[in-house]
């Protein structure tokens, strides 16, 4: 007897580690990023990743100069909201991943450093939600809440380096899901999403299917993608699932069945863990490449 196809396909999503192209390295939570300005430096320029339609605010330890900014290709970004000492800034659709803006701010007062220069980097589909400017001496309590983030990081990566070295000597097929605890009485889940998929009229590839799955602790998404005409062939680097709330599932893998040659569909397959109670779907999934082409498809629910 032939085995099921969601066993087959589940098997190799949880316990195959090394078939897959891990994902960009993403920021948990909101922590903010810290920049410290010497004045005792040649000045420094610090590169900040944006991302369209999501927002980035700078906030700063110094009055700024409110009626004076630098900031390249300001007609390309959707709000550029200047306060006391704070900076917000949401890219438009008109910007292109890898494409970079210098950004100038001036201080008030007039002390070293007079001014902070940034370069704004656009990611496909990650931004800095919050970095925090320090042109004095910080206080003792931001560095106790960096210590804590750290830890907490630290925490994070130990509990994934237990989880994949666990996975890696698990055996494959449906006796790995459930040495790994990836799968328990209810079995697996799966849904056919296809229909109910929103397409963004900018993507660079077209869904031909998408079908969701849930195990105990985690969900994937399978999508299969066809190149258009007079495209170039196309390889995913990395993946989102955001939920209309603008919380992100934490994606574990990204796998692609090979590159997606000029007129051909290929399967991608992108494995997150288990959304919890607070954060309620359906998901926006957002792929890219090492390019500026993007795949966004809306309305992604999971069974």
């Amino acid at each position: 007897m032939s085995s099921s196809p969601i066993v087959v396909l589940l098997g190799v999503l949880f316990t195959s580690p090394a078939a897959f192209a891990q994902p960009e390295v993403q920021a948990s939570g909101l922590s903010a990023r810290r920049i410290e300005l010497n004045p005792d430096e040649s000045p420094s320029v610090s590169e900040i990743a944006i991302s369209a339609g999501l927002s980035t605010g700078l906030y700063f330890d110094s009055d700024l100069v409110r009626d004076w900014m630098e900031l390249e290709g300001r007609e390309r970004f959707s709000l550029v909201d200047m306060g006391q000492a704070t900076l917000r800034l949401i890219p438009s659709t008109r910007v292109v991943p890898g494409e970079r803006f210098r950004l100038v701010v001036r201080f008030k007062d007039g002390a070293a450093p007079a001014s902070a220069s940034f370069l704004l980097r656009v990611h496909p589909a990650k931004a800095e939600p919050l970095v925090e400017v320090y042109r004095e001496k910080r206080t003792i309590e931001t560095y106790q809440q960096e210590v804590r983030e750290v830890r907490a990081e630290l925490a994070r990566c130990q509990d994934e380096n237990s989880r994949l070295m666990a996975e890696h000597e698990a055996p494959s097929g449906l006796t790995g899901l459930l040495a790994t605890q990836n799968l328990d009485e209810n079995g697996v889940a799966a849904r056919t999403v296809t229909r109910a998929i929103v397409s963004s009229q900018d993507n660079a590839l077209e869904a031909i299917s998408v079908t969701t799955y849930r195990t105990k602790g985690a969900v994937a998404v399978v999508v299969q993608l066809a190149t258009k005409a007079g495209a170039h062939p196309w390889s995913a680097k990395g993946a989102t699932l955001r939920s209309k709330t603008g919380a992100e599932l934490k994606v574990l893998r990204v796998w692609q069945q090979q590159l997606i040659p000029l007129g051909e569909a290929r399967s991608i397959v992108v494995e997150a863990e288990a959304p919890g109670a607070g954060v309620p779907g359906p998901y926006s999934l957002k792929l890219w490449e090492d390019g500026p082409r993007t795949v966004t498809l809306g309305n992604v629910a999971f069974p």
